[in-house]
């Protein structure tokens, strides 16, 4: 087990069940990132502020350092020679992301002329190709507004992953691995929540980013 996991395991023991499905997501995401694609996440409520958290920790460094290579520093000294180090000293690598729930212009444009319930998925179809990754956060799994976005995510051709509570709901049916973590109540999920992709950002930014 990853070290990472088993420490997850030690304060979270209950979460056990959830390993074969969090080592998934970390497989089609850390494809998605070898393949040079990104990843959008979505959710309602406190999964909105799940999917902003999300993205804070895979776009800049978290537990490790990130700096950028030779490569990406000379190009900056070459196109800006008067900062260009500043620059490069102050850049972080990142793994690409994009969360669908704080675009407000967008989204209430969208809400207001179109469908509610699709919004999500409308970012999705805009912002996603083939090989990229959609995470979306709902505790009950039959949020319409995420199952949308996660079916045209699998239409085309990207991974789609699930964080819910112990049912699953109807993600179960559309996503490539749905992580449920053991509870049935929105807090009791949201905060278990919270380790899983904490763990999950851990571990692609050990793959990524150690040298």
């Amino acid at each position: 087990m990853e070290p990472v996991l088993e420490q997850m395991i030690r304060k979270y023991p209950e979460m056990e069940i959830c390993l074969p499905d969090i080592g998934m997501a970390v497989e089609l995401l850390h494809r998605t990132y070898a393949n040079g694609g990104k990843v959008l996440v979505c959710g309602n409520g406190g999964s909105a502020s799940d999917s902003e958290h999300i993205v804070g920790e895979l776009m800049k460094g978290f537990m490790l350092r990130r700096p950028v290579n030779d490569s990406v520093r000379t190009r900056l000294n070459e196109a800006f020679p008067e900062n260009g180090n500043y620059l490069a000293d102050h850049l972080q690598g990142a793994l690409p992301a994009i969360s669908l729930v704080s675009q407000s212009a967008l989204a209430t444009a969208f809400i207001n002329d179109v469908e509610p319930d699709m919004v999500f998925a409308q970012q999705v179809f805009g912002y996603v190709n083939e090989g990229d990754a959609v995470i979306g956060l709902s505790t009950s799994g039959n949020s319409k507004n995420v199952l949308h976005a996660l079916q045209v995510a699998k239409a085309m051709g990207a991974h789609a992953i699930g964080l819910t509570g112990r049912s699953g709901g109807l993600m179960n049916g559309v996503c490539d691995t749905v992580i449920r973590v053991p509870y049935d109540s929105t807090p009791d999920i949201q905060e278990r929540h919270l380790p899983v992709y904490h763990a999950i950002c851990m571990m692609l930014e050990e793959a990524f980013f150690t040298s």
